[in-house]
Order: C-alpha cells, then sequence, then structure tokens
C-alpha cells in the first residue's frame, strides 16, 4: 500500500488530546500553508481561508464557544457540553476553516452560467482541505477531530480575531499530542458502497 493511503487509514477522529505536540508549532504551520496552497479549488478559485490558534487564542476559542453554547444548552443538562470544551481546549491549537464568500460571489458574477454550483464547489474543496491538514497532521503524529460550531459562534469569532465579513466559518479542528487512541472503527460491508463495471 502507498504511503498516501497508509496515511489516509491513520487518520480518525481523535478526542482525548492534551498540549505536548510531537512537533513544534512552525512545522504545524508549515503544514498548514502547504495544504492550503495545493488543495484543488473549482476554477482555481483558492477560496479557502485557514486561522491557526495556539496557546492562549486556542483557549480563549474553546472558552468563548462554551459561554455561547451556555446560553443556549439547558442548564441542568450543560455538564457534558463543559466537558466536551474542555477536552477540545485540553489541545495544543486549533485550525479554523472558512471560505471567503466574496470570492464565490466573483465567480458567479463572471460565469453566471454556473452560479447555483459555486457555493457548493466551494464546500466541496473546503471538505478536501480539512482532510488534507488532518491526515497531514495524523501522519506527524497528531491527534485531532472535526467539530462544528457554526454559525452559533460565527460574529463572536470574526469580532475576536478581526477577520473579513466575507469569510464563512464552516469547520473546527482542535488538535494535540494523542492521549487516547480511538475505538476501533466499523465499516459497512464494501461491497453495498462500491461498484464496479467492466
Amino acid at each position: 500500500m502507498s504511503q498516501f493511503l497508509n496515511a489516509v487509514k491513520t487518520r480518525r477522529s481523535v478526542y482525548g488530546i492534551s498540549k505536548d505536540i510531537p512537533v513544534s508549532e512552525s512545522r504545524i504551520q508549515e503544514i498548514v500553508e502547504e495544504a492550503v496552497n495545493h488543495t484543488p479549488s473549482s476554477f482555481n478559485s483558492q477560496s479557502s481561508r485557514v486561522v491557526v490558534l495556539f496557546g492562549e487564542q486556542h483557549d480563549k476559542f474553546w472558552d468563548l464557544t462554551k459561554e455561547t453554547l451556555r446560553k443556549i444548552v439547558p442548564a441542568d443538562s450543560f455538564a457534558p457540553t463543559e466537558e466536551k470544551m474542555g477536552a477540545f481546549r485540553s489541545g495544543r491549537g486549533t485550525v479554523l476553516f472558512f471560505e471567503d464568500q466574496a470570492v464565490i460571489q466573483g465567480l458567479q458574477e463572471q460565469f453566471a452560467a454556473y452560479a447555483d454550483n459555486f457555493p457548493v464547489w466551494s464546500n466541496q474543496s473546503n471538505g478536501m482541505l480539512q482532510f488534507v491538514v488532518w491526515t497531514a497532521l495524523a501522519n506527524e503524529g497528531v491527534g485531532a477531530s472535526l467539530q462544528h460550531y457554526n454559525p452559533l459562534i460565527d460574529e463572536q469569532v470574526a469580532k475576536e480575531w478581526n477577520l473579513p465579513e466575507s469569510w464563512k466559518l464552516l469547520a473546527q479542528m482542535p488538535f494535540g499530542s494523542i492521549v487516547a487512541e480511538p475505538g476501533e472503527k466499523q465499516f459497512a460491508p464494501i461491497e453495498s458502497r462500491v461498484k464496479v463495471f467492466n
């Protein structure tokens, strides 16, 4: 099996993470930048945007998310949510994934015949970027999971980190050293998922 497919198999949702990662923060930045540069996008739009939070900024993000959720989750059932936020906060950092709506709207105006497709293609490209970053982190021995607390936190995030209004938040990826391995993954029969015609 190729090195690439081995890396794909290594990537899992890892929730037990800590701040003591086996690689430097500069290496994480390098991985993200390489992923952003080389993940494909429709019409080479390059509409994906990423924010990487380390240290106090990472902690601030999960504190902000927790307090946002506190306002909508009933108090008597908030404990599991608070525990989950604490688990994400235990990591070393978080990658925030965005799509720049200004780029998408520009393409919609320039290529009107495909206008309805550009938001779909944009999401597909961002999904690929998320997967590339996730797999690259796993390849470095860094655990991560993909979370979706948007759009609940969108306004606070944009304000806190002074981000352009056109950046739409799509996903959040807390990462860190692996302190609890994920359970065994279950697979549906491949025959029901892949069909080959000769």
